[in-house]
């Protein structure tokens, strides 16, 4: 018989794609070992120049212009899936696209970006595509670039991602929800004091995990672990830097005049042993490392969220009661001198976080990919139907005059004022 074999698309804005597309990958090889996998980046696969320039221009926006991505950010929720802009959107590579599939042959494709998932649910609706497609939501949040009608199957990570997506005319027997991937290592469990021994840490303290490399801007992640190590209670801190050099040697000297305990690392792949470890994670709030937070049952203090998909994920580990959310400076200080006077609270958002989030994400997730490869030729004749279906010349203006409006729309405020005011944060 032959094996299965699957295509997945990717993208490396953020880490959160690779990583979620990794945890299925890892999934599948465990669970169904025989299917052949292969992982491309959607974007640097057939253009790396573009790939690299997009990257930085969002990595950019992100740490500098915040305010700027979030109301681009809002004002393309709703756009049309024929509106000008989409169409726009979905020409990319659109024909290199369609000749690496036909090469490739798969019997099913799973898209961890949204606007790879457009272009290829265009081919699906032209009959030019004759392959299943599932799309795996990597935010807790509903957004127009994730919602197709040419996408077989949706994999989302909570009950409102669904609602939403059904509100916007998805049948619900094409969701599952199954919460965002997450890698297998996160559902073990782990002994505390272990991990806390192996690290010289007390067992008896207060323990914050502080990505900094998540916070973004040097000043702001200096700022909490001075914070931490500062204050007067038994606390002690677990400061991951990433990649970022220059903010691990910038904590030099707040490390060595720190009243309380702290270890120090740069880039790590056991981020899930020192969830084991700590009582709280302080952090952004992206996707992949807020499910990852409540996998491990782990608490999240989520300061200033990025406007957009992150202050959508923010809001949803609040709404579930399994973390707060602080946008200033005052707020941070006074929810952590709360939590730390009232510990009790914490025990009571990490009971939250195992009530909402019932784990093996990825194994779920696996198995409505595995039934839709399984059932590949059943999917032709949904190609075929889509393929007479068109938007009639009224309906198509109307998007486009709306997509115009919407799209320009945050750039006015930057014709009347100066730039400056999107670059504080």
């Amino acid at each position: 018989m032959k094996p299965i074999r699957l295509l997945i698309f990717s993208a490396t804005f953020g880490a959160g794609h690779v990583k979620a597309a990794e945890a299925l990958i890892e999934s599948i090889k465990s669970f169904q070992p025989s299917v052949e996998i292969i992982h491309e980046d959607s974007v640097g696969k057939f253009n790396k120049y573009l790939n690299y320039f997009l990257c930085k221009l969002y990595i950019t926006m992100m740490k500098r212009a915040p305010k700027l991505w979030g109301m681009f950010y809002k004002q393309t929720q709703e756009i049309a899936e024929d509106s000008l802009f989409q169409r726009f959107l979905n020409s990319f590579g659109r024909s290199q696209l369609a000749a690496y599939i036909e090469m490739v042959k798969p019997d099913v494709i799973v898209c961890t970006f949204p606007t790879v998932t457009g272009v290829l649910s265009q081919l699906r609706m032209k009959g030019e595509l004759n392959v299943p497609v599932t799309a795996v939501v990597t935010d807790y949040t509903i957004h127009s670039q994730w919602i197709h009608r040419g996408v077989d199957g949706y994999i989302v990570g909570c009950p409102k991602v669904s609602e939403g997506f059904i509100a916007r005319g998805i049948e619900p027997n094409r969701i599952r929800i199954s919460g965002i991937p997450v890698m297998r290592k996160f559902e073990r469990s782990l002994d505390r004091k272990d991990v806390l021994r192996n690290l010289g840490l007390d067992e008896d303290r207060l323990t914050f995990l502080v990505m900094c490399g998540a916070c973004g801007v040097l000043e702001k992640a200096k700022w909490i672990c001075k914070l931490i190590l500062k204050v007067e209670a038994p606390v002690q801190a677990i400061v991951v830097c990433g990649n970022d050099h220059k903010l691990y040697q910038s904590l030099d000297n707040i490390v060595k005049e720190a009243r309380n305990p702290v270890v120090r690392f740069k880039f790590i792949d056991n981020v899930d042993e020192l969830m084991s470890a700590s009582n709280i994670i302080i952090t952004k709030a992206g996707g992949l490392i807020v499910s990852e937070a409540l996998t491990k049952r782990l608490p999240l203090l989520i300061f200033k969220p990025i406007p957009g998909q992150e202050e959508n994920n923010a809001r949803f580990v609040s709404d579930i009661g399994a973390g707060r959310v602080a946008y200033t400076k005052k707020q941070l200080t006074d929810i952590l001198n709360d939590l730390i006077a009232n510990p009790e609270k914490i025990q009571h958002m990490s009971q939250a976080a195992t009530q909402s989030f019932n784990g093996d994400s990825a194994e779920k997730g696996v198995e409505f990919i595995l039934e839709m490869a399984a059932n590949s030729s059943s999917y032709e004749s949904i190609s075929k139907m889509n393929a007479s279906f068109t938007y009639s010349k009224q309906v198509r203006e109307r998007a486009w005059r709306n997509s115009l409006l919407r799209i320009s729309r945050p750039l006015l405020p930057v014709i009347k004022r100066s730039f400056s005011f999107f670059f504080r944060y």
